[in-house]
This record gives C-alpha cells, structure tokens and sequence, in this order.
C-alpha cells in the first residue's frame, strides 16, 4: 500500500504540473488573441496604423514603459510590488545629466544604472530583511528618490549636451529604433533568468508559496532582495533611454510611471498574487496598452478619456484573470 501511495502522490504531482503548464499556456495563447483582436481593430480605424513608421513609433514609445515592467515582473511574481520604480526613473535621469555635463558617458553610464540599482538594494533589504510590506516600503521610496532628484537639481532641469548620449534614445540600428531594441534586449535577458536560472525557479516558488519554498530550502529573503535589485536596475536603465530621448535630466521624470508598469503587467496576465504569469506576456501586455494609446491619439480622442480606457483596460484584465485563477 505504501508504494501505491507513492505512485499515486507522484502521479497527483505529475498532473498539477501539466496542469498548472495548461494553464499558464492557455493564458499567454488568450493575451496574444486580445493583441491580435486589437491590431485588426486598430487597422480597420485607421488606414494609418499599419504603416512602417507608425508601427516603428509604437515601439519607441512602449519600450520605457516595458523595461519597468519587466523589473516589475520580477517583484510581482513574488507577490510583491514596486510603487518606487517611476521616481527611480527620475533620479536616475538627473544623475545620467549632471555626470554627463562633467565626466561624460564612461562614467556617466555605468553610476547612473548603478545608482539605480542601489535604490533597488534598499528596497529589497526593506522589504526581504526589515519585513516592511513591499506597498509601504516601496511607497517611501516613492517620496525619497523624487526627493533626492529634486535635491540634486535644486529643481531646475539639468540640459544633456553629449550629442552621442542622443543616439540611444534617438537613434535606429537596422532600421530598427535603439529604445526598442534596448526593450527586446531586456526581455530575452529576463525570459532566460526565469525559464533557465535556478534563480528564476525559485522567484516563482515563492509567489506561488513562500512558506513552502522556504522548508524546501529556498533562500526566499535573499531572492526577494534581489528581485527589488533588478527592478531599480530596469529602472534605471529606462531612465537612461529616457533621458537620452528628452535631452534634459529633470526631477519630474518618470511620474506615474509605476502605474504604466503595473497596468502593463496585470494586462500581460502576471498575477498580482504572485506565482504565474512570465515577461512575454508582460511584453504583449505594454504592446497591449501602447497600441490602444495610439489608435486613439490616430483618431483624435481626448487625452483624458484616454486615461478612462486605460484604467477599463486594467480592471477588465485583473477580472479576466481572477476568474480564469477561479476556474
């Protein structure tokens, strides 16, 4: 009897695996049918949106908005959440444009992102070690580094006159424009890291249950840490193309940011409850939102119903989702 048991308890395991991959397919398979339904929306509009610039300009403008996310992915799949990656942003930015003005791009570059990073370090000793809930400690973190960029400005924009700096956010490489390579980049990067890496294994573990991963032996406060590092490091590397795009370092960069960043997870079919979702769909998720924004400004609709639609398109994901998690 025993050794039916077991056969059983490794056939019951065998199953929720397969099932839990069912359904996470299922997922991707209906965020990728809602990108396509729209892209045939959209070009049925406008005879304008499936044109090559317009098409390339879409990528331009999501790929800020998706290299947060892509950090963000990391922390929700914790169950976490990171309210302090748009004033990242910002410090960051004005960090690029004062290093740059004095000590140009080999050192303005690598303690720009480095910055960043660091800021994420603090969110993630915060959270992983001083067991801060993710909302509060992310959220003073919010006020801080917006603080700390006011500070450093003295709240005057910082001009960017490095004409080489302008080619990353400026320039195209194959015909392909820099940001959205620099966005692919950071995805395929972060695919591997989660598919691939023990570590990436181990960020799903916990969200899908901490407690269980930590009796397995899963070092969960050293990863929870360092999924807020890579977050301030996405963050820091978007204020970068941001900064490079603007030509001017200003303390307001990246305001309500975050929000974008979440929006575009939560669309992607990330759950905020952590354990299931991935970065592809995070990826769909920004394109998503990004092609909404644009057949609406085609079609000349008012910025601010455009913030209306966005905010429908949130709460009907979160809704799809919690349903398809209670099915």
């Amino acid at each position: 009897m025993p050794a039916e048991d077991t056969s059983r308890a490794t056939k019951l395991a065998g199953l929720l695996r397969s099932g839990g991959l069912q359904s996470r397919l299922r997922q991707q398979i209906g965020v990728v049918i809602a990108l396509l339904l729209l892209i045939l929306v959209a070009s049925l509009v406008s005879d304008r949106f499936l044109t090559v610039p317009n098409l390339l300009n879409i990528l331009r403008q999501v790929a800020i908005v998706g290299i947060l996310a892509m950090g963000q992915t990391f922390v929700i799949l914790t169950a976490g959440i990171d309210l302090s990656v748009g004033a990242i942003l910002g410090l960051s930015v004005v960090l690029f444009a004062s290093l740059l003005e004095g000590h140009g791009l080999a050192v303005a570059i690598p303690l720009g992102l480095l910055a960043g990073t660091l800021v994420g370090l603090v969110n993630g000793i915060g959270v992983a070690y001083a067991r801060i809930p993710a909302f509060i400690m992310t959220l003073g973190m919010l006020s801080f580094a917006r603080g700390l960029a006011f500070i450093h400005t003295g709240g005057t924009p910082i001009p960017i006159l490095n004409e080489n700096y302008y080619y990353v956010g400026n320039g195209y490489l194959l015909g392909i424009p820099i940001p959205a390579l620099i966005f692919i980049a950071t995805l395929i990067v972060s695919a591997i890291v989660l598919r691939l890496t023990p570590f990436g294994r181990c960020v799903y573990a916990i969200g899908s249950n901490e407690d269980a991963a930590r009796l397995s032996g899963v070092p969960v406060r050293r990863y929870k840490m360092l999924v807020f590092v890579v977050c301030g490091f996405t963050a820091a590397l978007a204020g970068m193309v941001f900064s490079s795009q603007l030509s001017v370092g200003t303390p307001i960069a990246g305001q309500g940011y975050e929000l974008d960043a979440i929006a575009a997870v939560v669309v992607g079919g990330t759950s905020l409850f952590g354990g299931k979702g991935s970065v592809f769909g995070t990826f769909v998720g920004t394109l998503i939102i990004g092609i909404l924004a644009n057949i609406l400004n085609l079609t000349g609709v008012d910025p601010f119903v455009q913030q209306l639609a966005k905010g429908a398109l949130i709460v009907v994901a979160v809704y799809v989702m919690s349903r398809s998690n209670r099915s």
